[in-house]
């Protein structure tokens, strides 16, 4: 099977290895504007992350992996916060309690390693992923973050192929800073989220897509609309 990237719009994604294990980030689908379909309708998960625990991002995280049998991967505090209120078992968190930034899980092949990011939290701190598919093909989901400059680093560590970086501003980067990131992080392949889900963030990707055609011709920007999928 070839692996794809599905958007459900905002910051949350679907991934689909080509072993077919399925990964799916901050998924925020219950009262999402942009969301073509329901967490009803996701019947299927190996592993949920999620980045922090503001509403646009965990919302639908509990309901998914008590549906699917997914484990559940974030900061011990928001797994916790969950744990005690859905009633989530040790058995389906990493390491039974979570883990922290410069951690690393592994699942049939697929290696998560948590990174830092720079936004707010009520409960632990936000967070990012590298995602390492079985195939060593490496994903970055930049979580919701202020552009920093260690992001160099990162893509000197992980050779991260596909990033995802929100792009919409007030909450997090904008266009300008997001294009800077994708030249720090040396990545070959870009797909932008958190943008248009509310009439206050970036409407639309075009922008970025200007800039990064402008300063980075060499990095392939890829545009979803919600519900569309990636193929590579």
């Amino acid at each position: 099977m070839a692996k794809n990237i599905k958007w459900f719009g905002h910051a949350g994604f679907q991934i689909t290895s080509e072993k077919e294990k399925i990964i799916i980030v901050d998924p925020w689908l219950t009262d999402n504007p942009l969301a073509t379909c329901q967490a009803e309708d996701i019947t299927k998960a190996d592993v949920v992350l999620v980045t922090h625990d503001h509403f646009d991002h965990i919302a639908d995280v509990a309901r998914i992996v008590k549906a699917t049998g997914a484990t559940l991967v974030g900061m011990p505090e928001t797994v916790g916060t969950l744990k005690e209120g859905e009633k989530i078992p040790d058995s389906q968190i990493v390491y039974g309690m979570g883990m922290n930034i410069g951690g690393t899980a592994t699942f049939d092949g697929i290696s998560i390693t948590m990174t830092q990011a720079f936004h707010s939290s009520q409960t632990a701190s936000p967070a990012g992923y590298i995602i390492r598919l079985e195939d060593d093909f490496t994903i970055y989901h930049a979580g919701d973050t202020g552009i920093f400059s260690s992001m160099k680093l990162l893509g000197e560590l992980f050779h991260i192929n596909l990033a995802m970086l929100p792009i919409g501003g007030v909450f997090t980067m904008d266009p300008s800073q997001a294009s800077l990131a994708a030249k720090l992080l040396g990545v070959s392949t870009v797909i932008p989220m958190h943008f248009k889900t509310f009439p206050i963030l970036e409407q639309d990707a075009s922008s970025f897509k200007e800039i990064m055609d402008k300063e980075a011709p060499d990095i392939e920007v890829v545009v979803l609309d919600p519900g569309q999928e990636y193929v590579f």
